[in-house]
């Protein structure tokens, strides 16, 4: 792919340099494209290929790159071949490079970038990625909601590239805050009120259970109590347990399928319980475990007696904890699926935390916990509805619905449409998933409901009209047109712009599967989306001779399949209206 120039011009170069024509390949990257001047297509930095470059000045870089340019000929591919700063350029043969692309774009459809030669003898493997994992009976934060879409695009690109890929949502349905909301639920819960609302009402139970426990501890004796009986196993404390877990996991489930997510399974940290006892025992035998002065059991994660290096791993009354569980949970996993890798995605707050139990794994003799990898994400700052802060998802995917639909009301080219309550729920969630993932997932950001709902710019709501707009186009001028494509006819500045940036897809891809950011898919696609505002202008479909209107309409297509596909690679459903 780059729809195999790529190959072409790394076997020329391999004649020349004495090397395989697979080693060169990753070296030669796609021009980015550039406004002010025609740039060429494809562009090798010397100093990739030079094991001592450092020691190399730039005038000698420089030098070797005008000789190697004088080495290599164009030929019926290659038109052009100059020497840059440290670089070789390559521009393509124009009616070749329009005819291929377009071709390629229609012919792979949903798999164009995915079959490039970037990608070729890429092993097939398997994959665990857990996210989302909301707490029962607690808030579904705004930390929860970043690691469904965070975890949900990295789902999706590993799928996309032909990898078997187990989507596992965790749920935090256990530990010490069930002994609060047991107790709470007996002292403060109304049936009626679970049965009606019951995420919203166990919320309120528990923030209330919370505020008497600083007063009075005999609620939190009650409330130790509680959770001891369910490790225990009381059949009465599981019972009311089990109907917290059912009544907010099909809450859940609503939720996601708003969201356009789904799990392949919905694990949690009570399926641990049993089995955490194993993995004290196995730590026990290798002789991990230490306690201390209040009873506690810990392991030494860096084996020098430094306290802050210290994992509490069982509580003075012998309950579990979080980091036995999720040790319990790893080694589960490995036996049930043999992953090659397994993905945590979570905030940055837990880093420590999976650093210990990937260190743990390793010391009870764990050798695959090196494929353990943990994708954390920076915190969002200022996500409130008008009712105040957000406590659930729901209340978020309600502001996005009416604050789109008022958005589409005040537009007057706003098309009637079937189900604008759909259509401004898709909008709105791309207008939320662009804003998300624009920068580094591990930074911080401050979130704004006036910049995510922006029609123009960099947002969701510019990608979703412009694919509404192309779509149109075709509806309109389709059925007589794409019948008939002239290359020839694609010859404005414009036309040539909009090419060399569906021939980069494929780079952009692969730049998001190694390093799992997807911000290189989001500034791509924002670029051809402006790229296409201008085109859409300049390049007049109605009332153009029928060669050029149907060469024109191609490319539009092709630009809106591209479109398309990235949207949905990041968790965005595009829509044809709007």
């Amino acid at each position: 792919m780059a729809c195999g120039f790529r190959r072409l011009i790394a076997s020329q170069l391999s004649r020349v340099l004495d090397r395989p024509a697979d080693s060169l390949i990753k070296s030669i990257s796609a021009v980015p494209i550039s406004k002010k001047e025609e740039v060429a297509d494809f562009q090798l930095a010397l100093d990739s290929l030079l094991e001592d470059h450092n020691n190399k000045s730039r005038l000698d870089i420089q030098l070797q790159a005008k000789k190697l340019a004088e080495k290599l000929k164009c030929d019926a591919v290659v038109s052009a071949i100059s020497a840059g700063p440290g670089t070789l350029n390559f521009k393509i043969n124009r009616e070749l490079l329009t005819k291929t692309v377009l071709q390629q774009v229609i012919e792979d459809g949903s798999e164009y970038g995915l079959k490039s030669e970037l990608f070729s003898g890429l092993p097939q493997r398997r994959f665990v990625v857990e996210f989302s994992s909301p707490n029962v009976a607690k808030k579904f934060h705004v930390g929860h909601l970043r690691s469904t879409i965070i975890g949900n695009f990295i789902a999706n690109l590993k799928e996309a590239l032909g990898h078997q890929v187990t989507r596992i949502n965790y749920i935090g349905d256990w530990g010490m805050q069930f002994g609060l909301l047991g107790t709470g639920f007996q002292l403060f819960g109304y049936e009626e009120k679970l049965q009606s609302n019951p995420l919203q009402h166990l919320f309120e139970v528990y923030v209330q259970v919370n505020k008497e426990v600083a007063d009075d501890k005999n609620i939190a004796k009650l409330a130790h109590e509680f959770f001891q009986r369910l490790e225990l196993g009381d059949m009465q404390a599981l019972s009311l347990w089990q109907r917290f877990r059912d009544l907010s996991i099909e809450e859940y489930i609503r939720m996601y399928k708003r969201l356009g997510v789904n799990f392949d399974e919905y694990s949690g940290e009570s399926f641990y319980r049993e089995k955490s006892q194993d993995v004290l025992k196995l730590m026990d035998s290798k002789g991990l475990l230490q306690k201390t002065i209040k009873g506690n059991v810990v392991v030494d994660i860096s084996g020098t007696g430094d306290p802050s290096s210290f994992c509490t791993v069982m509580r003075s009354d012998g309950t579990s904890l979080y980091a036995t569980r999720d040790l319990a949970a790893a080694i589960d996993r490995m036996d049930k699926y043999n992953f090659d890798t397994m993905i945590y995605v979570t905030d940055k707050g837990q880093q420590k935390h999976f650093q210990q139990v990937f260190q743990m794994l390793k010391m009870m003799g764990y050798e695959w916990a090196e494929r353990c990898l943990h994708v954390p994400f920076g915190i969002v700052k200022g996500m409130k509805t008008r009712r105040g802060d957000v406590t659930f998802l729901e209340d978020v995917l309600n502001e996005i619905q009416s604050r789109m639909l008022k958005n589409m009301a005040s537009i007057k080219t706003t098309k009637k449409l079937m189900n604008p309550q759909e259509t401004a729920e898709r909008v709105g969630l791309a207008a939320l998933i662009i804003q998300d993932f624009k920068g580094l997932l591990l930074s911080d950001y401050e979130f704004s409901w006036d910049r995510v709902f922006q029609s123009r710019g960099d947002t969701g709501v510019f990608l979703q009209y412009t694919h509404a707009r192309l779509h149109s186009l075709e509806e309109t001028f389709g059925c007589g047109y794409l019948n008939d494509f002239n290359i020839a006819c694609l010859r404005e500045p414009q036309s040539l712009l909009i090419l060399q940036h569906l021939l980069r897809f494929d780079e952009v891809l692969y730049r998001s599967s190694q390093d799992l950011q997807p911000r290189h898919i989001v500034s791509y696609l924002l670029t051809i989306s402006h790229l296409a505002a201008v085109a859409h202008k300049t390049l007049q479909i109605k009332d153009s001779p029928t060669e050029v209107a149907g060469a024109r309409l191609h490319l539009f297509k092709a630009v809106r399949s591209v479109l398309a596909n990235g949207m949905k690679l990041l968790g965005i459903t595009p829509v044809c209206r709007m």
